[in-house]
Formats: C-alpha cells, structure tokens, sequence
C-alpha cells in the first residue's frame, strides 16, 4: 500500500519547498525550451535540445505575491487523475485488508517457510518483494514483524533478521516496482512512459538485489546461530511481547478475492501493454477488483461502502500530498523559470555525458527522499525537473524513472522520518542505531549494483521497454 503515514512534516516541508518557489521567481530570469509532440504520445510534449532562450522583457510574465497560494488549488486540478487513482486505491485495499485475505495470505506463506533459515530467508525475500512489486505494499507487512520475529527466535536466530525478511524485500520491491500505483505509476506517468512498462527488466534486476540481500541477511543470521552474544540485540529481551496473530484461516473465500485481484493486475498489464490503458482504465480496475471483493466476501452494501470510504480517508494525506508537490511545478512554470532552473542543471551534465548524468538523478532521488518519505510526493517534487533533463542530458526516460525509483525505494530500509520504519522497528524492540549497522552495509552493495544497472539502461532498446 502506501509507503508512509504520511506525517504533517511531509505536508509542511512540501508548502515550504512551494514558498521557496514563490521566492525565486524574483531571483531566476525567465526563459524557455522549445517543445514538440512526443512521437508515439502526441499529447504530451519534449524539450528541443539546445532551443532555451532567455524571455524578452516584453513577454515576461508578472506573479503576484500570492500567487503561491493560487497554485496549490491548480496543483491539486493538474494531479487529479492520479490523486483520483490514490483514493480508490486506498479504498479497495481496505476491502481486501477487511476481507482478511490479504493478511491470511501473507501469514500462510510465512508460517509453511519455518523449515530451515536459508528457505524462511529466501521465501520472505520473494513474497515480500512482489507485494511491493505489485501494489507497494508496506503497511501490511508492519503487523507481521511479531510473528517473523517469533519465528526467527525459535531458530535461533535474532529480531534483526526478522527485521531484514520483511523491510529489506519491501524496500527492493518499492526500487524495482513494476505496477505500484503510489510509485512508478506515477513517475511514468510524468515521464510520460507507457505505463508498467520496463517492468520485466525491472523484475530482472529485483532477482540480483534479493540475491545479494539473501547473502548480508544469510551471513549475519549463521553468525548469531553460531554465537548469540555475536547479535545486534543481544542485550535486548525478547520472552515476552510476541503472539500469534487470530483468524489467519485460508478459507476459499479469501483464495478467491486473492485470485481476483491477481486477476485483475494481470488484466491491467495486458491492456496497459497492447491496448494503451491508463490512469483512468487502472482507477477503473482497481474498482472492479473492490466490487468483486466485497461479493465474493459477502459484506454487505454498508459494510461495503464504510469500509472503502475509511480506506480511502486514510489516503487523505497522501493525496494532499501529491496536490501541493505539483504545485511545485505550477509555481515555476507559470512564472517561466523552469526552464532556466533545468537548462542550469544541464549545463552542468551535458559535457559529462549520459552516465554521470544518471547516477547524479540517483543520487538527488536518495537524498530527497531523507526529506519527503512520500513516493508520490517525492516523484511529483522531482520528475518534472528530472523528465525534461534527462532529454537534454541524454538519458532516455526509463532510466530517469528508474533512478526515481532506485532513489525512492532502497532508502525505504533506513530513513528515520518514514514512519513505517520506526514502528517496524518499534514492534520488534529493534533500536535505530542497531538497524543502520545492519543494513548501512547492504546498501553500499545494493548502490553499487544499482549505478551498473542505471548505466546499463542507459543502452537498452525500446524492445525491452526501455
């Protein structure tokens, strides 16, 4: 689902970020790139390369003082289809969290992993990743930290690992994202991408992650079987805090919402990749797959109705979220000076060639997201900047989406202002400090192998989806 709580800090750094806009259009002349029809997408448009040039005095445009307050309402206009998309997702989701299929889905395949250390490792990596790689799942898993931690103590194994099975998959999943809606969906549709598209590589790529997260979290899990006092958490006591969860039963109701929603994400890709279905197609899937749901679940029209409202009230913040950071970009180009602020960027990356290009979008991505923990947020605060660089700086769009995502999702494991991370941790009676020596690490590996794949995406053909 979503990937944070979406705290009051995201919404205020995000109107702050709007002010900041607001305070250069005073400090930044005005100027514009030409712009021409996509070739296979006529409405959406491109920059011409070396086309910038400066507004005459003449046609600049004035922008009052306030006009960073008019932008928020035409922020939110502009975003509607995906904020749209945003409330009928959280709406739907809660069915399916209300019919217990989702959460009886995920303890099953939890529980008959409990065998040996390396097959509960490697089947948490998989199904955890594939629920980010699918819907962004996050939330869903937080409830599950009890009962992984549990399992790993009576293996003898420690609540760091417990810890690494779920948010280290979640975090990869989120990276290598084929469909999220709160995720890739939206920075391809900025981009303007066929949607999902790309996503059999990206799928790709997700096996050599999990790979070399399998060998960090296989390595640290044989050290603290060997030798307890050898754990992050050793000093911490774990006999008490941690049960079962009630009603987790696999009946054939909840197979068959499962096999529905499976169902339906098979439709979408099909119609995304041979049909050109979009925003409006996906919102409409989703609310299929929320009707079939509630009938297969035999709730009522009440029931129905109250718990897809209270779903998608829980996305309030969140499509507030993507609302305001559109504004962003209302308030720089209606003043004419976004164009000055990305032919500065690239300025300064077009004689170091596409590759430095790519991995400075990588870079800029992992360090917004320390300060907007929101994927959404995140990709409407800098795609429309990151889009139209990347044609300038030649790095084709695929690739500048995927250091969005790369950016966005491996930070998932660590940043303090995520709220799922620190609950996470919280229920595992995890500290911080312990967390980061863990992973710290794996992320260093992750980036390494993150940077070869940008660059070797950067030489992918179109027939791969890219």
């Amino acid at each position: 689902m979503k990937k944070s709580s979406w705290s009051i800090d995201s919404l205020v750094l995000i109107f702050s970020i709007i002010l900041l806009a607001q305070l250069l259009v005073y400090l930044i002349p005005q100027g514009q790139y030409e712009r021409i029809p996509y070739p296979d997408n006529p409405d959406r448009t491109m920059v011409v390369d070396n086309s910038y040039s400066a507004t005459p005095e003449a046609d600049q445009i004035s922008t009052p003082p306030w006009y960073f307050l008019q932008a928020v309402p035409k922020g939110l206009s502009a975003a509607h289809d995906i904020i749209f998309l945003i409330f009928i997702a959280g709406g739907v989701i809660a069915l399916l969290r209300r019919s217990g299929a989702i959460d009886a889905a995920l303890f099953r395949a939890v529980s008959s992993l409990g065998g040996k250390p390396w097959i509960l490792i490697a089947g948490c990596l998989v199904i955890f990743s594939l629920g980010a790689f699918t819907i962004g799942m996050g939330e869903e898993y937080v409830p599950l930290i009890p009962i992984i931690v549990t399992m790993c103590l009576a293996m003898r194994m420690d609540a760091v690992v417990a810890m690494g099975l779920v948010w280290i998959p979640y975090g990869i999943g989120w990276a290598c994202s084929g469909i999220n809606p709160f995720g890739v969906i939206i920075a391809q549709n900025i981009a303007g991408v066929p949607l999902t598209s790309g996503w059999a590589v990206r799928s790709v790529m997700m096996v050599f992650f999990l790979l070399v997260a399998f060998h960090h979290i296989y390595r640290y899990a044989m050290r603290v079987q060997n030798d307890p006092q050898a754990s992050l958490v050793a000093h911490i006591d774990y006999t008490t805090g941690f049960d079962l969860p009630k009603d987790t039963g696999f009946t054939p109701r909840r197979i068959l919402v499962l096999g529905g929603f499976i169902g339906a994400i098979i439709l979408f890709v099909y119609g995304a990749g041979n049909h050109g279905w979009y925003i409006e197609e996906l919102t409409a899937v989703f609310l299929g797959v929320g009707l079939l749901t509630a009938l297969i679940s035999r709730m009522s029209a009440g029931e129905t109705s109250r718990t897809f409202i209270h779903g998608c009230a829980e996305m309030t913040a969140a499509a507030l979220l993507v609302g305001f950071a559109r504004s962003i970009e209302v308030v720089l180009s209606d003043a004419q000076i976004i164009d000055t602020v990305i032919h500065s960027i690239a300025s300064l990356l077009t004689g170091l060639g596409p590759e430095a290009s790519v991995i400075g979008m990588l870079a800029v991505q992992t360090i917004c997201n320390f300060f907007i923990p929101s994927g959404s947020g995140q990709a409407f605060v800098t795609m429309p900047i990151m889009s139209p660089l990347a044609t300038l700086t030649e790095v084709p769009q695929q690739s500048a989406v995927l250091a969005y995502q790369f950016g966005d999702g491996f930070t998932n494991m660590v940043v303090p202002t995520s709220a799922l991370v620190m609950g996470a941790l919280a229920l595992g009676k995890i500290p911080y400090g312990a967390w980061v020596r863990f992973v710290t690490p794996l992320l260093l590996k992750i980036f390494a192998l993150a940077i070869i794949f940008l660059v070797i995406s950067l030489h992918l053909g179109e027939g791969l989806g890219f």
